[in-house]
């Protein structure tokens, strides 16, 4: 698997992103450091990358009421990466759709 799983597009992250149009949020693998995934981003997307900013989330607890009883459970931790870009360069997520 590689270093960069999928990119983040969430109402928080859009709102980020229309902020400052040079940040982009990408989920990424929990072992991955922050030069990993500069040299990822600039080797898939093609652009410079200034700064790297990484957050870990911890998985949290559901549970949910079924017929047969209470089921339990968890979501899985992740690592979140947020991307500073070079002035004037972005990344388009949906120039493909």
């Amino acid at each position: 698997m590689g270093i960069i799983i999928k990119p983040v597009v969430t109402e928080k992250q859009t709102a980020i992103s229309e902020k400052k149009s040079n940040r982009v949020g990408f989920r990424v693998s929990p072992d991955a450091n922050k030069l990993e995934i500069k040299a990822a981003i600039e080797a898939l997307y093609n652009v410079t990358v200034i700064q790297v900013n990484t957050m870990n989330y911890g998985g949290k607890r559901k549970s949910r009421y079924t017929k047969s009883g209470v089921v339990n459970g968890k979501e899985a931790s992740f690592k979140k990466a947020i991307v500073t870009l070079k002035e004037g360069e972005t990344i388009d997520f949906f120039s493909n759709i």
